[in-house]
């Protein structure tokens, strides 16, 4: 089991960025993972990192075995977890990575109340506003809306995601015509770094795409609408977002007639975790918690209060 421990040893520097980091996380001193990971090294034959004073990178050899050391790690671990599986309860550690907004509002009060029912886990849960490979980034489940193809990790399908094209009647008192997509491009507008500028809308003719001019990006969702109702432009948003500044008319919705095409909110799963005990019972543990309604359609938000978005303090850092 060596060999596996310093697999582990090395794939916890990659997630840390340094050996410093990566002992504090293992809960031991950067002198025993330093040892391991030159181990490590003997064995493959060539260094894995570039060691400097200024940072820690990977060789060319070391992001060629790192997501090969990342399945056998996990299978390994699987294979364990299913010997001491029979009749004890779920133990383990998830690394999860979700959305800022939408964990502040909704997913974070479901992954601690999974936590809460299960005390023998242990859950590192990031937030991050862009699609992620978890494969290569060390996570066991990435949450997320952008659609996403990526080899050997699998889609486990959440709930829908729809969104609407949104602007304040401040800003749409001054702005030209926008009666069709094409519009947009004589509009300023306002974009989510990961959706990025081109729009695609589906009207009664068909889809329609627009490579619009960014006036103003961001990577957060919450302050893509802060935006929004500074009179700043025309965004894309969450539909959930959106709702209780429509119906407080600080934002109209524009261009209903067309569409957004909706996107899903799904949870991706290296397939050599996909059949884990751990990081199944996670995965089942969303849906149930997401469907068949969504948090923010049940009239409420998680754990209380009515359902506005807007009540949730703007994040200025991360």
């Amino acid at each position: 089991m060596d060999t596996i421990d310093n697999m582990r040893a090395f794939l916890a520097v990659v997630r840390a960025g340094s050996f410093s980091a990566a002992a504090r996380n293992l809960d031991t001193v950067p002198s025993v993972i330093s040892k391991k990971v030159n181990r490590l090294e003997d064995q493959v034959g060539a260094p894995l990192f570039i060691r400097s004073t200024r940072k820690l990178e990977l060789t060319e050899t070391g992001a060629q075995v790192h997501p090969r050391f990342l399945a056998i790690v996990a299978e390994v671990t699987d294979a364990f977890a299913d010997l001491r599986a029979h009749g004890s309860p779920v133990a383990g550690s998830l690394r999860i990575k979700c959305p800022t907004t939408l964990c502040v509002l909704h997913f974070g009060r479901i992954v601690t109340e999974f936590q809460a029912a299960h005390p023998g886990v242990r859950i590192d849960l990031v937030l991050m506003d862009r699609s992620v490979n978890p494969m290569e980034e060390g996570f066991d489940i990435a949450i997320g809306a952008i659609p996403s193809s990526y080899p050997n990790v699998e889609a486990i399908p959440l709930c829908p995601y729809p969104r609407s094209t949104v602007a304040s009647p401040g800003y749409l008192e001054r702005a030209g015509e926008l009666t069709h997509p094409q519009h947009l491009l004589n509009h300023d507008c306002l974009t989510f770094h990961p959706i990025g500028s081109n729009w695609i809308f589906e009207g009664a003719q068909g889809p329609v795409s627009v490579e619009i001019n960014s006036h103003f990006s961001v990577n957060d969702s919450q302050v893509l609408v802060e935006a929004a109702l500074a009179d700043l432009g025309v965004a894309v948003v969450a539909d959930y977002l959106a709702r209780p500044h429509v119906a407080r008319g600080t934002l109209c919705r524009v261009l209903e007639e067309y569409a957004i095409p909706e996107l899903w909110i799904s949870a991706w799963v290296p397939v050599s975790r996909s059949k884990d005990r751990l990081v199944m019972a996670m995965c089942d543990w969303l849906r149930e918690a997401v469907q068949p309604v969504a948090p923010w359609d049940r009239g409420t938000v998680e754990g209380g209060g009515a359902a506005d978005a807007s009540a949730a303090p703007l994040l200025t850092s991360r």
